[in-house]
């Protein structure tokens, strides 16, 4: 089937037209999932309901938890500001007192007058600080001062502020840079006339102490590299206390220890679906400590949800890209953009940073040309640069071909020879290209030789491939007796590992060539997998390949014969460059979509497969009452 030009990329126009006048900005569009789960681990309480985030390339997680903040009520705790207070009965056991959020400095200058306070005019004071900041633990230490004077403290300090909330504060804590001092806070030490000691002013809080009665999120492949760090984490969250670690290292004598905190908060552990397998297959206490995972997505399916909103997305991104407005002529341009980031057309990508920075580039662009908009043009040459920067690999590669040091043909037919497409991935770039398969065929026992694999340059699923492919061959024509053909295939000048299965049908159409001594239009290049039966299946990386092979078309002249053959099954990922669909809607170039190997042949030989086949069964009929003759040698004897 010839693919129209119009299936070749999603409808962009017809996508651009519903953009909303007034899109609202939202960060969160296309994650219903995740955030359902981030709304029952809110929602339960107890220490065993924390939750996994599954981050994604591009999603921004600081603007994510803000927004999360700002829509949706986040935990039921009640939060509490803490400090630590000199303790009257030991100058290196401060102890911790928690009060209503937002007071901590209120308490301590209610405290500083009440030490000013003579001994018997303190029961005023005494009864103001404890309805004014109601909290069981300061009225237990006010018990323990309320007959004392400032200078009976140890110390010369009063009070440490380790956690102090307000109303601009967030509900959330971020570290995303995970060390012992950042997650869990330290005790530093002073040297004070030769004596190492430590005091209230030297305890320093980490990120859990600061979201104590809130979320805190952490980084989880920057948690995991410090396994000393998860394993008193899980302890902490087990026990809800935390307790300080010994200051100073283990060779200096400094006791120092404040009595431990209470820790009642919510733990999001931010990171890559593999972390999460691994710690739920190597960790027997991580299920239970996280039950919830929160699958953040990195596309938006619009054959599942309207496209509306996601505009509110794009209007999200350009507000964080902070860049010139977008016109409407840019809109379809940038959704293609984002189709093709996705592979599918009927998905949109969702990675936030590689959208900012296709707009930065072009409002640079269009700042350059005293522009006030990004318009459709500078979007095109944005996207034509990327394509030179990145070229120059893929470039080097076709040029080989053009001056003939690799054996390629764009025109004629051959017997026993495609042109098959592959993906090259080389110094940080993946671009197509066609690659020349041979195929051979001589007396024998039906066997197939792959010399690829032979000369161990063939991966295990390329193997499979070909054993797929043999399969199919002695489905259709060793079924009652043994084939008298063997053949051998090869990827020609190929000195590098090959591997993948989407190069089986284009082997299958080179042997059944080979086979019924048809040949093969060269100007066609084709890809796909091929199972037992004929049938041709999807591959990946199909606009690569496709642009790979019509570059270099391009380059020698298209004349209206060249091509590719796909799978059917791809063509819902096709979306392809504007010079290819401009050369396919003036026939001067051709995208074919089949379903079965029959497809295939008629294409590439012009001849429908029963005739090849039927040629084939003669051939192997005669070969099978063909005796060799033999040499001279085995005669004599």
């Amino acid at each position: 089937m010839r693919v129209a030009a119009e299936q070749l990329q999603p409808p962009l126009d017809e996508w651009a037209q519903q953009r909303p006048a007034s899109p609202q900005a939202n960060p969160l569009i296309g994650q219903d999932r995740a955030l359902a789960a981030i709304k029952q681990t809110m929602r339960i309480g107890g220490r065993y309901a924390h939750g996994y985030v599954v981050t994604t390339p591009g999603l921004r997680v600081l603007d994510v938890l803000h927004e999360l903040q700002t829509r949706h009520q986040w935990v039921h705790f009640e939060r509490f500001d803490w400090l630590y207070l000199a303790n009257p009965d030991s100058a290196n056991e401060p102890l911790c007192v928690n009060v209503p959020a937002g007071t901590a400095r209120a308490v301590l200058e209610g405290l500083m007058e009440f030490f000013e306070l003579e001994l018997t005019d303190r029961d005023a004071a005494l009864s103001k600080l404890l309805e004014s900041f109601a909290s069981e633990r300061l009225a237990r230490y006010l018990e323990k001062i309320k007959d004392k004077t400032f200078d009976d403290l140890p110390g010369k300090e009063l009070a440490m502020v380790i956690v102090e909330s307000d109303a601009q504060s967030n509900d959330f804590v971020l570290c995303d840079r995970v060390t012992e001092t950042s997650l869990f806070g330290s005790i530093r030490l002073q040297s004070v006339e030769g004596t190492i000691s430590s005091e209230l002013h030297l305890i320093q809080p980490g990120s859990l102490l600061k979201a104590n009665g809130g979320v805190l999120a952490i980084d989880a492949e920057e948690l995991l590299t410090q396994p000393g760090l998860w394993r008193k984490l899980k302890y902490i969250l087990r026990t809800s206390l935390f307790h300080w670690p010994q200051p100073g290292e283990a060779n200096i004598a400094a006791y120092y220890q404040p009595e431990p905190v209470p820790i009642h908060l919510k733990v999001l552990l931010l990171g890559e679906r593999s972390i999460y397998a691994q710690l739920r297959e190597l960790d027997r206490d991580f299920d239970n400590l996280f039950p919830y995972l929160a699958d953040f997505s990195s596309h938006y399916p619009v054959s599942q949800n309207p496209l509306v909103p996601y505009f509110d997305y794009l209007s999200y991104v350009e507000r964080e890209a902070a860049t010139l407005p977008l016109a409407t002529s840019a809109i379809p341009l940038v959704l293609k953009y984002a189709s093709r980031l996705s592979d599918y057309q009927t998905e949109l990508s969702l990675d936030t940073i590689a959208l900012m920075q296709l707009l930065r580039e072009a409002a640079a662009l269009a700042m350059e040309q005293d522009r006030d908009t990004i318009e459709h043009d500078t979007i095109l040459a944005v996207l034509q640069q990327r394509l030179y920067r990145d070229g120059y690999i893929a470039e080097l590669s076709r040029r080989q071909i053009l001056e003939g040091q690799v054996y390629i043909e764009t025109s004629g037919s051959v017997v026993g020879q495609v042109n098959g497409l592959t993906v090259v991935t080389m110094g940080g770039t993946e671009f197509g290209e066609p690659t020349r398969i041979t195929a051979t065929v001589h007396y024998g026992d039906g066997d197939i030789i792959d010399i690829d694999r032979k000369s161990e340059l063939s991966g295990n699923i390329h193997t499979k491939g070909v054993m797929i492919l043999s399969a199919y061959i002695a489905n259709v024509f060793a079924r009652s007796e043994e084939m008298r053909l063997s053949a051998t295939i090869v990827f020609e000048q190929s000195y590098y590992e090959v591997d993948g299965d989407s190069a089986s049908l284009a082997e299958l159409c080179c042997l059944l060539s080979a086979l019924a001594e048809a040949p093969l239009a060269q100007g066609l290049a084709i890809t796909g997998a091929v199972d037992q039966f004929g049938r041709v299946q999807a591959i990946g990386a199909v606009n690569e390949k496709i642009e790979g092979h019509f570059a270099l078309c391009q380059e020698r002249g298209l004349d209206g014969t060249q091509g590719v053959i796909v799978p059917s099954a791809n063509l819902s990922q096709l979306n392809l460059e504007p010079d290819v669909i401009a050369a396919v809607v003036a026939g001067q170039y051709h995208v074919y979509a089949i379903d079965d190997v029959a497809e295939a042949l008629t294409l590439l030989t012009g001849e429908k497969q029963e005739q090849l086949y039927a040629r084939i069964e003669k051939r192997l009929d005669q070969l099978q009452h063909y005796e060799p003759e033999q040499p001279w040698y085995k005669r004599i004897w």
